[in-house]
């Protein structure tokens, strides 16, 4: 029975607001630069991976690999923040930027999505040789990736893999779509439909045929961006039949790796159809905790003093990930 029944993360009282709590971290956290070292990594399909790697001098046994949030890169506030929290507890770390997000504007015509597993498995199988485990961290719609590779074809997750920890998934994209159109999130929408807009208006002046760019203008929302661009583009029939078959939530079930989900109850982008409570109960391997308050990729504060400058997120990651490592 899989679903914590309590939380240790404590919301510091200023921050019990979810959208402070939201915005927090991007507006106000500092991380120093951790010391990536870039890889650009070719992909099967002629195109390429930024790559960016913390490692340890003496290379470690274990090694964690981090997904970010849409429109997001592994030079976020925390994706620097969990790579060197998960660096101090002895990990490599690789974090990786999805197609059109690594600061260079990729050669095919193709962005991401966020169920698309081809470019996480990819690095898998190309860049982890030599370490004994690896584990997955993903955020927001990095953790809809991560949890969709571990579910949609358990048999083929590679037998290295010894744990996960997501936070802020939307497990149902087509619920979160509808949460994120409401007023109250007009900020974060507004700032997601730029930044896909200018990507897609990028792409179409090099493959001018692919792209209708004077349809972007009517484009309000991520139904009307999913099914005008990201259908068309991966084959699917409708933004309705991505979402059905991009989302992790029906494939939680299958998930063989300890996996510890975490969803703040007050995240302002999930609906209730966000929080898998049936499926974790029904699982052994997938751990549901539901804080009271955290927001969207926040949890600010609530590490232990030995670590004051860490995130509860980054401290309970931490904790999670090394526990099936140190159990073989």
């Amino acid at each position: 029975m899989p679903v914590l029944s309590t939380s240790s993360y404590r919301s510091p009282g200023f921050l019990r607001n979810a959208h402070v709590q939201t915005v927090w971290p991007t507006l106000i956290r500092r991380v120093d630069d951790v010391g990536f070292t870039r890889e650009k990594l070719p992909t099967p399909d002629g195109d390429f991976l930024m790559l960016d790697w913390l490692r340890r001098r003496e290379r470690a046994p274990q090694l964690a690999i981090l997904s970010h949030g849409l429109e997001g890169n592994s030079r976020r506030p925390y994706m620097m923040g969990m790579a060197r929290a998960l660096h101090a507890r002895g990990f490599d770390v690789l974090a990786w930027n999805y197609r059109g997000c690594g600061g260079e504007m990729n050669v095919t015509s193709r962005f991401y999505h966020s169920g698309e597993t081809g470019d996480l498995r990819t690095i898998i199988a190309q860049a982890t040789a030599g370490y004994k485990s690896v584990s997955l961290v993903g955020f927001s719609v990095g953790g809809n990736v991560t949890l969709r590779y571990l579910g949609e074809a358990p048999d083929r997750v590679d037998s290295r893999v010894a744990a996960a920890a997501v936070f802020s998934v939307p497990c149902d994209l087509g619920a979160s779509a509808v949460q994120l159109a409401r007023p109250m999130n007009a900020i974060y929408l507004t700032h997601f439909m730029r930044s896909l807009k200018e990507k897609v208006r990028e792409k179409a002046a090099r493959f001018p045929q692919e792209f209708d760019v004077a349809a972007l203008d009517g484009m309000r929302n991520f139904v009307d961006f999913d099914g005008g661009v990201t259908a068309p583009m991966f084959g699917f029939s409708s933004a309705a039949d991505y979402y059905a078959r991009a989302s992790s939530r029906p494939v939680l079930g299958a998930i063989r790796v300890p996996t510890l989900l975490v969803n703040a109850q007050d995240d302002p982008f999930l609906s209730p159809d966000c929080f898998p409570i049936q499926e974790a109960a029904r699982s052994t391997s997938l751990f549901l905790e539901v804080p009271a308050h955290g927001g969207h990729v926040g949890f600010v504060g609530g590490a232990a003093a030995s670590t004051p400058h860490w995130y509860w997120s980054e401290q309970r990651a931490a904790d999670w990930l090394a526990a099936p490592i140190a159990a073989k």
